[in-house]
């Protein structure tokens, strides 16, 4: 891991790198599989199913004696703990549901707004290394929340041919509607087409590998709306002297086990606490069950030591990550003049995987700098908002001129005469 010390402004962008990956070179392949899938439906789903997952399956949809199935295989503890998180992800994203009142914005003009939810949702949970549960949870209990109609969900089969039992059981308590086993391209092409056995969706969330990013990408320009562009998981620690070594060490560890190409970075105004972390880093490692992965994830973070914190608030600002954890004295001053974050830690006991699981905010986040436009999935996220407005003859009447002169001076004549054809009319509105 690369320790840099006090670099000038003019070095952070190549200082900032992500170990980015341009995501257009599989827009080929992954083309050809959103294609088949497009017009072959379910057979060309079990024929990547073999290919790719290597498991024969000859029903997508998940059956009932599955899910049953997989909640005898869940321990206690395990369902006490998802419980937990349930209930505090409910909890937090049910709050941001919000009241919408008319108002008057001119005498006899008033507007106001609706947030109607987006019909038919599809989660994508990928397979891989580990079962990420945790984000059907993040995903489906907002859905539920917006009243979803539909909430469907696509994970790959196990070599048994089955879900992993803890993505099956995160599914029935958070509400999911059906789970199909189906992952990768041909699971998004499934759920921006439409399948005999998937339904088409209108928006699709979750997060994925490169070719799920890079279906998910081509997917959205027509098809159907994704949550968010995404890239590989990272988190960033501001600290100063105060910051525990230790804590600060497991941090960027918890990030770099995601996998080879996530980055951990620190920021830091103190030269001995680099020092420390580093070691820390080295110690715990070596007693991580995937260190090899971690240690690939490692070569991309970087220990960044600046003269000052507004210094360090301002590197921050231009990073933009998708985690930020700060570790500093004045925690809640740092906090105020944080702008490009996805998600924000604060306190030397906030830990960032706090918020992966069990706090109640949303782990599922912008990525890749993409904080400084985005915001991470919330409830809004599931909904739409319809403006209504309501004008009468006296309202009109009152915004006449100023449509009238800027249609006109638009040169779109038709749009003052809808206008001025009703003024002509004496008749009032019951």
């Amino acid at each position: 891991m690369q320790t840099i010390k006090y670099p000038s402004r003019e070095t952070w962008k190549s200082i900032l790198a992500r170990p980015a990956f341009d995501h257009t070179k599989l827009f080929d392949t992954v083309r050809n599989i959103l294609d088949n899938v497009r017009q072959r439906g379910d057979s060309a789903l079990k024929e990547y199913t073999l290919q790719f997952d290597k498991v024969e399956i000859s029903e997508l949809q998940v059956t009932q004696q599955e899910f049953a199935d997989a909640e005898k295989l869940i321990s206690e503890p395990l369902k006490q703990a998802i419980e937990m998180a349930r209930r505090n992800i409910w909890k937090f994203h049910s709050e941001q549901q919000k009241e919408y009142r008319q108002i008057e914005t001119h005498p006899g003009v008033v507007c106001w707004q609706k947030a109607v939810p987006i019909e038919k949702v599809g989660l994508y949970i990928p397979g891989g290394t580990a079962p990420l549960f945790s984000t059907v949870l993040m995903l489906a209990i907002p859905a539920n929340i917006a009243e979803c109609q539909e909430i469907i969900l696509c994970t790959p089969p196990g070599k048994d041919g089955r879900v992993h039992p803890a993505v099956l059981y995160a599914a029935q308590v958070a509400g999911v509607h059906k789970v199909f086993k189906v992952g990768g391209t041909q699971a998004i092409a499934a759920m921006a087409y439409g399948t005999e056995s998937i339904p088409k969706v209108y928006k699709i969330f979750g997060p994925g590998n490169q070719y799920v990013t890079a279906a998910k990408q081509l997917v959205s320009l027509k098809e159907v709306a994704i949550d968010m562009p995404a890239g590989p998981s990272e988190v960033e620690v501001l600290a100063d002297e105060t910051a525990r070594p230790e804590f600060v060490a497991a941090d960027m560890l918890s990030q770099a086990e995601h996998g080879a190409d996530s980055q951990s970075v620190l920021i830091t105004t103190c030269e001995q606490l680099a020092d420390e972390v580093q070691e820390q880093v080295n110690l715990q490692l070596e007693q991580l069950p995937r260190k090899e992965l971690t240690a690939k994830s490692l070569a991309n973070s970087k220990i960044i030591v600046v003269k000052s914190l507004e210094e360090a608030i301002a590197l921050t600002n231009e990073y933009a990550p998708e985690h930020l954890i700060v570790s500093t004295r004045c925690y809640n001053e740092v906090a105020d003049n944080v702008i490009n974050a996805g998600s924000v830690f604060l306190g030397h006991y906030t830990p960032e995987s706090a918020g992966d699981y069990a706090s109640g905010t949303n782990h599922t986040l912008p990525t890749n700098g993409y904080a400084k436009a985005y915001s991470g999935v919330n409830l809004d996220s599931f909904m739409r908002k319809i403006t209504f407005q309501h004008i009468t003859r006296e309202g009109l009447d009152g915004l006449s001129n100023a449509i009238t002169i800027m249609a006109e001076n638009e040169a779109l004549q038709a749009h003052s005469n809808a206008v001025k054809i009703r003024l002509q009319h004496d008749e009032t509105e019951e």
